[in-house]
């Protein structure tokens, strides 16, 4: 078992289970991004009974605690990505080989004021997530 996950789990408040651990364990085993179903497949070598709503269950929760994030496909499905960067900033997806990198600058503070001076708002929150190519995949003329 992997510290890292079992700790990262117990700062989000979550209990570290074994079917947690082996998901972040396979997130974390790849430099691109998996769907639920491609996980599901995965695992249940590991596990017998493992149903495909139990690994959905288990990606939202650990999303929506911040040990692991969404990544928005343009064709509409979730995929899920760890990312060991615990601070602030946002990601580059490449939509061919599915790599994702950290991008460490955020820029909302412009965003943030234009909100403010154009409608009087405040923001709460934000999701920042840029799709294109990238460099090697761009290289080799690779089409989305």
């Amino acid at each position: 078992m992997d510290q890292g996950h079992a700790l990262a789990l117990k700062e989000a408040g979550m209990k570290a289970t074994p079917k947690r651990l082996a998901i972040l364990a396979m997130l974390d085993g790849e430099p691109a991004y998996a769907s639920p179903e491609e996980l599901w497949k995965r695992l249940r070598e590991q596990f017998d009974r493992l149903g495909l709503p139990t690994v959905y269950r288990n990606l939202e929760e650990l999303a929506e605690s911040g040990v692991i994030s969404k990544v928005i496909h343009p064709n509409r499905q979730l995929y899920y990505y760890f990312c060991r960067n615990r601070e602030h900033h946002h990601h580059f997806v490449c939509l061919s080989c599915r790599r994702v990198e950290d991008i460490p600058s955020c820029g909302i503070e412009s965003l943030e004021r234009e909100v403010t001076q154009k409608n009087g708002g405040r923001v709460l929150s934000h999701i920042l997530q840029l799709n294109g190519l990238c460099g090697g995949c761009a290289g080799k003329g690779a089409a989305q």
